[in-house]
């Protein structure tokens, strides 16, 4: 037997930050791909702490759903699972190449396969440009458009902006969209001033964020002046400063989220081929990459 725990952060002031994470899991659980499927939080029940006391499988593959290598994935998490043996060095990482390493729980007598952030995988770039056909309404959006990929940033996590810049770089080799760049909240170039970065009329903005909440449908809505408050909502496209500007809200909400975390499982060793082609069938999901 094989089991999947998909690991999040949650909160205890938003209802709605677990939400894709049982979304994604339901998906991965009607794909048929493992025996058991489990989600476990940081700051809900159920907790990382009994997440593995939960699965009967001999073999379970832990994967985080958080956007990037840091103090949760190479600390917390590691910790509350008691994973004894690990150290940050096994996933042998430049901040976003992690993939996975095998471990031993002792006292759940478990084989953990313990996967890098869904964050950094190389199909969150696919993620990314579906959200942006989500907003759009169009397949094809790319020619004549411009992409904004926004992270938190922050000096206390250098990987943070890791994430965004890799995903940011990897689109635009794609040489879909005319314009890419990298916007964050907290640090240059900040999103504030998204339309000084973009010569297209069109602008897509999608936040790599899980889950929408304070950040994703307050700060920076009215960071970007789609609106003076937040509680009034925006128009999608709104006008701002001569651009029409698409806001996406969260990538973790797109359907195709699920394809990652069975990527991630996959490099692990799963064996869920099958499962996959299920899964992109229901989401809609085509790797804009070409992968």
């Amino acid at each position: 037997m094989q089991a999947l725990v998909i690991v999040a952060h949650g909160s205890h002031l938003n209802p709605e930050s677990s939400a894709p994470t049982y979304a994604h899991a339901d998906t991965i659980r009607e794909s048929g791909a493992f025996d058991e499927v489990r989600e476990a939080f940081w700051k809900e029940e159920p907790s990382f702490r009994d997440a593995l006391r939960t699965v009967e499988s001999e073999e379970v593959f832990v994967v985080p759903l958080f956007i990037s290598e840091g103090y949760f994935t190479e600390e917390v998490i590691p910790r509350e699972l008691r994973l004894d043996d690990w150290e940050a060095g096994l996933w042998d990482s430049d901040g976003t190449s992690a993939s996975q390493a095998t471990l031993h729980a002792d006292d759940v007598d478990k084989t953990i396969h313990y996967c890098g952030p869904v964050g950094t995988h190389d199909a969150m770039s696919d993620v990314i440009v579906k959200r942006a056909e989500t907003v759009t309404g169009d397949p094809d959006v790319g020619e004549g458009f411009g992409l904004a990929v926004v992270g938190h940033g922050t000096e206390r996590n250098e990987n943070s902006a890791k994430a965004i810049e890799y995903h940011a770089d990897r689109i635009r080799s794609m040489g879909r969209f005319d314009e890419v760049q990298a916007l964050y909240m907290d640090e240059e170039p900040e999103v504030d001033d998204v339309t000084d970065y973009f010569e297209s009329e069109d602008v897509v903005v999608v936040p790599l964020f899980v889950a929408d909440g304070y950040h994703t449908q307050e700060d920076i809505p009215e960071d970007m002046g789609l609106t003076d408050d937040y509680r009034e909502g925006w128009e999608t496209p709104a006008e701002v400063d001569g651009h029409r500007i698409w806001y996406a809200g969260a990538v973790g909400t797109e359907e195709f989220m699920a394809d990652v975390i069975l990527e991630r499982a996959a490099e692990a060793g799963a064996d869920v081929s099958a499962a996959l082609e299920r899964v992109r069938e229901a989401t809609g999901g085509v790797p804009a990459s070409g992968d």
